[in-house]
């Protein structure tokens, strides 16, 4: 049966790519960055993860406020890239699991949630720039992928409660295929940042701590928690950070930590935090 060996959180900035893709990986301000994933890198090669389930946000590629889903499932054996409106970046193709992807969809519909099932997506910053700081894309990435959609954009947005129960039933579905594979779940966006207004290039360090002791000990102390008081506490935009929540969901009660790091050298902080099943 499919098992799930843990699951991360991850900022997904896309200034990131552009360093990437341009081979700047070494220079001083982005080097810390880059080198906290190894360890996590490490640790994916070490459990033989066979497939990605990767909780993000579209920025507008196949979404946008005039119909945005709450939840959206990928469901096919491949995902093309987006281009964001300075070309397709040079990365491969991302191969998809779509067996496995409609016994997600099947699952999660049968359990309550009312997704919107996706043959065909074009991936952005917001799925890419995760997986190539976890995996190496090179030749043509090394596991599969399940791209999964949050609305963070569009209000009225899912609340907090809502996306770690989506996790509970994402690690239900997962739990309930019959073949051998192991799962890893990416939960990304955030952390704190806010790229428009007075606020512009607003930063909270103490929340973004906060926010990752809570969520890897006591997740349970964020349910409650409004989209409001997220945004005035760390940034409009940081309320991407419920994406994690549908992380951590998927995870048992019991969790260990695998790495942690954080790091803010532009307008967000950048957050990692990689946690191991215990059961």
């Amino acid at each position: 049966m499919a098992k799930i060996i843990g699951g991360i959180g991850t900022s997904h900035v896309p200034s990131v790519g552009v360093v990437f893709d341009q081979g700047r990986t070494d220079e001083p301000d982005w080097k810390p960055l880059f080198d906290a994933y190894k360890p996590v890198q490490e640790w994916l090669k070490e459990m033989k993860v066979d497939v990605a389930v990767v909780i993000y946000n579209d920025h507008g590629g196949d979404f946008f406020f005039d119909k945005y889903p709450t939840f959206a499932v990928g469901a096919s054996e491949e995902y093309q890239l987006a281009d964001e409106g300075f070309g397709i970046r040079p990365l491969p193709v991302i191969k998809g699991h779509s067996e496995f992807s409609w016994h997600l969809c099947e699952q999660l519909v049968y359990n309550e949630f009312d997704i919107t099932v996706c043959q065909e997506l074009k991936v952005e910053h917001g799925f890419l720039v995760p997986m190539h700081l976890c995996f190496d894309p090179v030749p043509d990435w090394s596991v599969k992928a399940v791209p999964i959609q949050v609305n963070v954009i569009q209000h009225p947005l899912p609340t907090a409660l809502r996306c770690y129960k989506f996790g509970q039933q994402i690690k239900n579905a997962i739990s309930s295929w019959e073949e051998d594979l192991n799962v890893v779940i990416l939960g990304t966006g955030g952390m704190s940042h806010q790229l428009s207004g007075e606020r512009f290039g607003y930063i909270n360090s103490d929340f973004d701590s906060w926010w990752l002791d809570k969520i890897e000990k006591e997740p349970e102390t964020l349910l409650s928690i409004t989209h409001q008081e997220i945004m005035e506490k760390a940034g409009v935009e940081a309320v991407e950070l419920i994406m994690w929540l549908v992380m951590r969901g998927a995870l048992s009660d019991r969790v260990e930590r695998i790495h942690r790091n954080y790091y803010a050298p532009m307008t967000t902080g950048m957050g990692l935090l990689a946690l191991g099943n215990l059961t």
